[in-house]
């Protein structure tokens, strides 16, 4: 049994979650109408729109990641009464519980959100790679706040 105060907590990171997993999926169907390549990544100066989708679409990978891995879980594993560690145990948690495939995956999701921050100016080529690296990441996250949403629902707490 949860406290009061855990569940509502609980219940206010299930509405970000949700909120942020739908701009996410909103966005990187926008983006990706077409593969992110080098001479699109090549166009982002000139190509205002097109730009602004970019910084959306990473700022809401990373946001995602951030609430679900930084703040859901630590919550959900102490509503389980487990004791929430450092972010990579708590990952090694997630994926023995079966909310996430792999903790190993997630961290290079992590890396990658650092390399579309930081390749944005450097290097065009990096930036598309990175940027349909994350394309290709979103049904991961996804997929990691829905098993938590779902088994959260599950136990009553949401």
């Amino acid at each position: 049994m949860i406290s009061d105060t855990q569940r509502q907590r609980l219940q206010a990171l299930a509405r970000i979650v949700q909120k942020e997993l739908r701009h996410l999926q909103r966005t990187d169907a926008r983006l990706f109408t077409e593969p992110f390549s080098e001479e699109r990544a090549a166009t982002l100066e000139k190509d205002e729109d097109l730009a602004e989708r970019v910084e959306a679409f990473v700022s809401r990978f990373g946001r995602l990641q951030d609430t679900v891995g930084d703040k859901l879980l630590p919550r959900y594993l102490a509503a389980l009464g487990e004791r929430p560690l450092a972010f990579i145990d708590n990952l090694a948690k997630a994926e023995r519980l079966g909310l996430i495939d792999s903790a190993d995956h997630w961290l290079e999701l992590r890396r990658l959100r650092n390399r579309m921050i930081h390749e944005y100016v450097e290097d065009l080529r990096l930036l598309a790679k990175a940027l349909q690296a994350g394309h290709e990441g979103v049904p991961v996250l996804a997929q990691a706040a829905e098993r938590l949403l779902n088994d959260m629902k599950q136990r009553g707490w949401v």
